[in-house]
């Protein structure tokens, strides 16, 4: 998760939040491992004042069709800069830097509704 997206999305506001939809899939036998990281991943984003007030939600996931068991996470960037800026914090790195072992896959989307 440490290394750097390259999406430069156009934004119509970039100081507006940007929902995330993160799935986080786990190498084999290394779940519980994965998922105690994301649990730190509110607590280091909110430390260091990237995230809005709106309440992180995780879920465990089980897709019915391939039987891939993932963790999904929602939460809110304060704005468009504010991943950016993650990838430039030593609290954000110490969760982020760790996953990069226990992944087997990772997908972040920005999403909103529709």
């Amino acid at each position: 998760m440490g290394e750097q997206h390259h999406h430069e999305r156009p934004r119509a506001n970039p100081d507006a939040p940007v929902q995330n939809l993160v799935t986080y899939v786990a190498k084999q036998g290394a779940q519980d491992a994965l998922l105690e990281l994301v649990k730190k991943h509110e607590v280091a984003l909110r430390k260091v004042g990237l995230v809005t007030a709106t309440p992180f939600k995780v879920w465990k996931a089980f897709n019915i069709r391939t039987g891939e068991h993932s963790i999904v996470e929602f939460f809110e960037w304060k704005d468009g800069k504010s991943s950016d800026v993650a990838h430039q914090t030593p609290e954000v790195m110490a969760v982020w830097e760790p996953m990069g072992p226990v992944l087997e896959d990772l997908r972040i989307c920005e999403v909103e509704l529709v």
